[in-house]
């Protein structure tokens, strides 16, 4: 097993007090055209600040929406997850990106719309906005990328930090091991990024892209599909992948999503990949999903960002 050591990164370069103001070059919608839902992909040009080639992919940069709350605040930054790789957006290092979805949602006879996501999604080319970080040391590929093989679990915009990650990997073109990319959203339509890994598993016979659409039709037992239960139908592929002592996991998205996997992992007797906390009840469905915590977290060879 090699060594897991994880890359020095800043943080905070510029911090929730001092927000650096930079432009926005790009911002396009990542989602089919039939899509009843918008996601966008969104660049920053950092150009003449600290911020130029400092940030890791698996790295987040806050956002700070402008205006006030009800109670006549300021608006709290909302950090997002950055989605290009370590050279920047086409290659370039003065580019960074980040996937947005618009939060539209009905609350309690109300319509909730999401304060940061909709001003970032509103934004245009030219237009600039104050962003602080960089955030996070620990959702990062460690120093020695080339030497493990990966699973990438995720949902809706938890895609973001594997898209740098995957484009890190493979676009210099010396990756050899296996990297699996888990992908689960309600219909076909909100499938992200979905031109690229396509054509990357095309071209990459390393990479694997397994997409869980959960409200369009059923397993053969009638359950939904699901990130986790990718690892059930998909055994045959990612079994001997797991079992390898140089792959690491990660997970990112919807929080409650890694007690599926979690217990996925431990159906198939791997629990290396998870730092068992107490005894385990015999039938592992008895064990709450808001409580999985408890009983285990993820072991040196997991990475977790849940929200």
């Amino acid at each position: 097993m090699p060594e897991i050591t994880l890359p020095e990164v800043e943080l905070n370069i510029y911090g929730p007090k001092d927000p650096v103001e930079v432009p926005v070059v790009e911002n396009y919608i990542i989602t089919k055209e039939s899509s009843p839902n918008f996601v966008r992909h969104i660049t920053f040009d950092v150009s003449g600040t600290e911020l130029e080639g400092k940030i890791k992919v698996g790295q987040s940069v806050g956002i700070f929406p402008p205006g006030k709350n009800e109670r006549g605040r300021d608006y709290k930054l909302r950090l997002y997850s950055v989605s290009s790789p370590n050279g920047g957006e086409h290659g370039k290092p003065n580019l960074i990106s980040t996937t947005v979805k618009r939060t539209i949602e009905e609350l309690d006879n109300k319509l909730y719309i999401g304060v940061a996501s909709n001003y970032l999604a509103d934004l245009q080319p030219g237009d600039m906005v104050k962003i602080s970080g960089p955030s996070g040391k620990r959702f990062l590929l460690p120093e020695k990328e080339k030497e493990f093989n990966y699973l990438f679990f995720a949902t809706g915009t938890g895609i973001a930090p594997y898209r740098g990650m995957i484009m890190e990997l493979f676009e210099k073109g010396d990756y050899q091991n296996e990297c699996a990319l888990i992908f689960g959203c309600p219909y076909r339509t909100d499938v992200l990024y979905s031109d690229y890994f396509e054509k990357m598993a095309q071209e990459h016979s390393n990479f694997h892209y397994l997409k869980s659409i959960s409200r369009e039709s059923r397993r053969k037992d009638g359950s939904k599909h699901y990130v986790q239960t990718k690892i059930k139908d998909e055994e045959e592929l990612l079994l001997p992948i797991l079992k390898k002592k140089n792959t690491l996991v990660y997970i990112c998205g919807l929080k409650g999503m890694e007690a599926g996997i979690y217990k996925e992992l431990l159906r198939l007797g791997l629990d290396e990949y998870l730092d068992i906390r107490k005894k385990l009840p015999d039938d592992l469905n008895d064990i709450p999903r808001n409580d999985i915590k408890k009983f285990m977290k993820p072991s040196a060879r997991t990475f977790e960002e849940v929200y």
